[in-house]
């Protein structure tokens, strides 16, 4: 059997879209996270430090967890990796969306830089599926994917955020639990059980990336 999947045309549009989401997760709190801050800090002069501390965190998170996320999709397959992080980014928009506090709102954002670090097994996927003289299409494809989430994260954030501060929060969630359901019937495993390889924390960090680089001078 071919290492090389075909990928059903739905399968592939999911793809996408979870490419999109997980752009989407940065970009649709930008318009309102300054006034949620103010709601729970006051006037604070210190809003602005905290909302870009806020934004950090997200990237933070990712920076940490990409390489970890990868690595399990790597263990356990694909599907369920991209699935349940399509399942914890709903969840966490609805935390955000009934966030009491500032620390909750604090909860919210690492979560959601946890949950929308599949990117990394998005890439994965279509490599799985792809076969080698076609990958360039398709990681382009991601790009595209990447490119829209950065301008509809914002654009939503903006449109549901003149409803009310919360109300992107309840929007993205939703449109994650479509998303979900949407894989759940469509998403094929890309990843054969012969080809995974073990959980090794070596791999599933950042640090290990560049240590891989560096035996790889040509890269």
């Amino acid at each position: 059997m071919s290492a090389v999947l075909r990928p059903r045309k739905a399968a592939t549009a999911f793809i996408l879209v979870t490419a999109a989401l997980d752009i989407v997760a940065m970009g649709i709190v930008i318009p309102v996270l300054p006034a949620l801050i103010e709601q729970f800090a006051g006037a604070d002069t210190q809003a602005g430090t905290i909302n870009g501390a806020l934004i950090a965190l997200w990237a933070l998170m990712q920076f940490f967890c990409s390489p970890v996320i990868g690595s399990l999709s790597d263990r356990f397959g694909r599907r369920p990796v991209i699935l349940l992080s399509a399942l914890g980014l709903a969840a966490d928009y609805v935390l955000m969306a009934v966030a009491p506090n500032l620390w909750w709102l604090v909860v919210g954002r690492a979560v959601a830089g946890i949950t929308s670090s599949s990117f990394t097994t998005v890439f994965a996927y279509m490599a799985d599926v792809t076969p080698p003289e076609q990958r360039a299409r398709a990681y382009g494809l991601i790009g595209a994917a990447f490119s829209a989430g950065f301008i509809a994260g914002p654009l939503l954030g903006g449109l549901l955020g003149e409803i009310s501060p919360r109300a992107p929060f309840w929007g993205a969630g939703l449109l994650s639990g479509l998303a979900f359901l949407y894989g759940l019937v469509v998403l094929p495993e890309s990843l054969p059980h012969d080809r995974r390889m073990a959980f090794s924390w070596r791999r599933a960090n950042p640090f290990g990336a560049l240590r891989l680089l560096r035996s790889h001078p040509e890269l």
